[in-house]
Order: C-alpha cells, then sequence, then structure tokens
C-alpha cells in the first residue's frame, strides 16, 4: 500500500531522459505534420525557462536517440516523425478509447 507521507525516490538521469525523450516524440507527433527545426523545437520546449541549456541538451539527446530507433528523421535538421511512430501513435489513441 502507498503511505502518502513517504518520500518520493527521486528519479535517476536515465530515467529522466527517457521521459523526457517520451515528451519530445509526443510533441514532435502532435505538431506533425508541422516540421520544424531541431531550433525551433528547442525553443518552444524550453519558452523561456531558466534551464534553458539543460533542456536544449536533453532535446538533443532524445532527437538523437529518437532518430536512431528509427521513430524520427531529421534531414537538413528539421524534425518529423517517421511512418512507424505516426502509426504507433494512431494505435496508442485507439487504445485509450
Amino acid at each position: 500500500m502507498h503511505d502518502d507521507d513517504s518520500p518520493r525516490r527521486e528519479r535517476t538521469p536515465t530515467e529522466q531522459d527517457r521521459k523526457f525523450t517520451r515528451a519530445v516524440l509526443e510533441y514532435v507527433i502532435y505538431r506533425h505534420p508541422t516540421h520544424l527545426r531541431v531550433g525551433e523545437l528547442i525553443l518552444e520546449i524550453t519558452a523561456g525557462r531558466e534551464e534553458e541549456f539543460e533542456i536544449s541538451d536533453a532535446t538533443d539527446r532524445a532527437i538523437r536517440d529518437l532518430t536512431a530507433a528509427g521513430l524520427l528523421h531529421c534531414p537538413n535538421a528539421i524534425v518529423m516523425p517517421t511512418n512507424a511512430a505516426l502509426c504507433f501513435a494512431e494505435l496508442s489513441e485507439e487504445d485509450r478509447d
């Protein structure tokens, strides 16, 4: 049973990166069919927050990892979801209904 007074466990850097990577993919899919340049994506994600460098760095890692996994295309620094990512997102939406 979960005790509401118990301290929350801190996320590890790996867990934080995975959560942020998931958020980047969801955002790129949400903005589809708009194709954002990497710099525009970072600006939209950071939205003027103080930790802009950390978010920018995390965004670059997320784009790299998602591209390597075949979920994003990034030709000429333009970020767009692959057909596989769009198909999975569509299937996931159907599961929520």
